[in-house]
């Protein structure tokens, strides 16, 4: 379902209730721009063996490239789990964002388009026009937070610092002087009219007329005089002038409260698509009821006024599973986008993220986690690989036809985040099924963010080469074993050997004896090895619990392929 920026507040009580009732949300995020090194292919001079680089400079090099480039597109599929038929409902979203803020707002953004990103988002059939025409607006923390301090700024400029002309700008000091002059002789009138007194420069009221009225630095002057020395009178700003009146204090508090409502109702409406990552996130909703968004929910003001307030004791606090492919990137932009800067450390930026999201799954990692010849792979192709499963049953929603059989549309981030949350589903139920998932080999060190420090590249860089060889042959010899009831295999690994390189002796006929990999299979072989596993309707029908120990090996590590590290973990899966 595509959803403007003209129907986001209209759709809003139902895109809460989709993330309230999902099992799980997929996302897939468009740029206007990517990292140079991405891009061309280079790596920055800094490298270590073998042409990869640390962790730690990968994610600087993404950083740098997400706070100069925007998010155009973002797709949402939410998957619910009906156990009850035993089948998985999925309701795909498309929304188009605008990078541009409303004209009242006073914070600005910059929008830069790569030219290659933005070519190939267009060979993929992305309407250049339709963030910009269309696109559902949307303000980070950071930025609301900032737009706040301004409006408060604003408003208290009555109790700002007295501003004084120097006592060498005598232009200055003699306007004061006439502005002086005629307050008081206003204020000393002996009749009710006139009810006001114009400020504006001599002569304005007699020809020839001036060309100009008081330049802003002029008023500023009358408006500073009148709150310091006049605190019974009130000054307004107009085309070329200032007006004074005497102060109506009922009349002004319900200005400023008019004021302070227009401007609620403008923020909520800014903050746009970033509710939604809110909702997902479980953070803090309270700003989000229907006399925010004017007069949209005018009509059915009641019930909309319930379902908000039903929808955010279900949302607050609860934050969802969240999916994607190769997410490692799409995270360092969903955090520029709509939480704020980023962190300088990947260390840092791993606490963050496992802060705002406990559960990540990211189905790359999945798909190639001890099966590294599934990393050229891309997300399309390993959609297909699994088209043919059957179980589980996976449905669209019936208010959801966008995305059917015969629509093929790659890198329209809703389309992509339909296939992601179908890998997964897929994928995981095949995995537990084989149980032949195992745990990575750990980390050099017993730290969940671990990164090596510069230096450390070179040795670790042969250990993980190894590993990964070695790992090849011990999904081989696993085959063969048996395994326990539970489904997780207890096969023999790289520990259960005097040394790894014992293994070396078990090659079997699958593995090249110059690479140590599997023989590389045609792309139908490579399908069934991951689809040929045997899935009942009773412990196939349903992905692995999230209490599972399944979780444990696959949950919170994103795969980044091209460094050192291989896998950014992002902390304990919790339970």
């Amino acid at each position: 379902m595509d959803v403007s920026g003209q129907d986001f507040y209209r759709l809003l009580p139902s895109l809460l209730e989709a993330i309230a009732d999902a099992h799980f949300v997929a996302i897939d995020l468009e740029f206007s721009g990517i990292s140079n090194q991405q891009k061309s292919g280079l790596r920055p001079p800094k490298q270590h063996a073998g042409g990869k680089s640390s962790l730690q400079s990968r994610y600087q090099e993404e950083k740098v490239a997400a706070e100069r480039y925007q998010v155009l597109q973002m797709g949402i599929t939410c998957v619910g789990e009906n156990l009850d038929r035993g089948v998985y409902v999925v309701r795909p979203y498309n929304f188009n964002l605008n990078p541009f803020p409303d004209e009242k707002m006073n914070i600005q953004r910059d929008v830069t388009l790569q030219g290659r990103a933005m070519q190939f988002l267009y060979r993929h059939n992305f309407r250049m026009e339709g963030p910009f025409h269309s696109g559902v607006h949307y303000l980070s923390r950071a930025e609301e937070s900032e737009e706040r301090q301004i409006e408060t700024q604003l408003r208290s400029r009555d109790e700002g610092p007295k501003v004084q002309p120097a006592a060498g700008d005598t232009v200055s000091l003699e306007f004061l002087r006439r502005v002086r002059r005629e307050v008081i002789a206003w204020k000393s009138r002996t009749t009710a009219t006139p009810e006001f007194l114009n400020i504006a420069p001599v002569g304005h009221d007699q020809p020839p007329y001036p060309d100009r009225g008081l330049n802003n630095y002029q008023k500023l002057l009358v408006h500073e005089y009148i709150r310091t020395d006049h605190p019974d009178l009130a000054t307004a700003s107009r085309q070329g002038f200032v007006q004074i009146t005497a102060r109506d204090q009922e009349r002004q508090d319900a200005e400023k409260q008019q004021r302070a409502k227009s401007f609620e109702e403008r923020m909520a409406r800014q903050v746009g698509l970033r509710w939604l990552v809110e909702a997902m996130q479980g953070g803090d909703l309270s700003a989000m009821n229907p006399d925010s968004f004017g007069q949209v929910f005018a009509s059915r003001k009641g019930s909309v006024t319930s379902k908000f307030a039903s929808l955010r004791s279900r949302l607050e606090g609860h934050s969802t599973v969240l999916v994607g492919h190769n997410l490692f990137l799409d995270l360092i932009y969903l955090h520029a986008c709509f939480f704020g800067p980023l962190p300088d450390k990947v260390e840092d930026f791993q606490r963050t993220i496992h802060t705002l999201f406990p559960r990540i799954i990211d189905t790359k990692f999945l798909a190639t986690h001890n099966q590294m010849d599934m990393a050229a792979f891309n997300l399309e192709e390993l959609d297909r690989m699994h088209s043919q499963q059957a179980q589980p049953i996976i449905e669209l929603h019936p208010g959801h036809t966008k995305y059917t059989a015969a629509f093929d549309s790659t890198h329209e981030a809703g389309f992509d985040s339909f296939m992601t949350a179908r890998l997964l589903v897929r994928l995981s139920v095949n995995l537990e099924a084989s149980g032949e998932y195992i745990e990575e080999l750990p980390s050099p060190v017993d730290e969940p963010f671990y990164t090596p420090p510069e230096g450390e590249g070179d040795d670790l860089m042969d250990f993980n080469d190894v590993s990964e060889q070695l790992e090849a042959i011990d999904r081989t010899s696993s085959k063969s074993s048996s395994r326990p009831s539970s489904g997780i295999t207890t096969s023999r690994t790289t520990f259960s050997s005097a040394t790894k390189f014992d293994l070396l002796g078990d090659l079997s006929a699958d593995i090249d004896p110059f690479t140590l990999r599997p023989r590389t299979p045609d792309p139908e072989v490579r399908r069934e090895l991951r689809t040929d596993a045997k899935v009942d309707n009773e412990t196939g029908r349903r992905l692995p619990a999230w209490e599972s120990d399944f979780w444990k090996v696959y949950g919170n590590k994103l795969r980044v392929n091209g460094t050192i590290e291989g896998v950014c973990h992002l902390g304990l899966w919790p339970k």
